[in-house]
């Protein structure tokens, strides 16, 4: 969920700077035209930066609640942190000491996933 909500907020950030790049090349248009000055140019860009950084804060809180209130409403259990995770290992490796049992690193599966029983079954039909 931290990842699709680390996607979501580069998102955000990937529209407010294009949109900022935009609004810098029509200023220019404008300054080039004599419809603004420089300054007044320089002005707007700033001015539109800082309204953006200022409601930055808002945004990724909103998007936080937005992702809370998704889960929450598709009845899904709530995903385990980083924290959680590493509480469950320490855990676990005091009852696998007081067991006498040695930890085992876990196994990495390198190999493509099985193929379902009922594919398998059929291309060895067709041999």
């Amino acid at each position: 969920m931290e990842e699709l909500f680390r996607k979501f907020l580069y998102t955000g950030v990937g529209i407010v700077a294009l949109t900022a790049e935009k609004l810098q090349e029509s200023v220019d248009e404008m300054v080039g035209k004599g419809k603004v000055s420089k300054d007044e140019g320089k002005r707007l860009v700033e001015e539109f930066v800082e309204k953006m950084e200022s409601k930055r804060d808002e945004f990724e809180e909103r998007l936080k609640e937005a992702a809370d209130s998704m889960t929450s409403s598709l009845s899904l259990p709530q995903f385990a942190t980083k924290q959680d995770l590493s509480a469950l290992a320490d855990r676990l490796a005091a009852i696998e000491a007081k067991l006498g049992i040695a930890a085992e690193a876990p196994a990495v599966v390198a190999e493509a996933p099985a193929k379902p029983a009922a594919k398998a079954k059929k291309e060895a039909d067709k041999e």
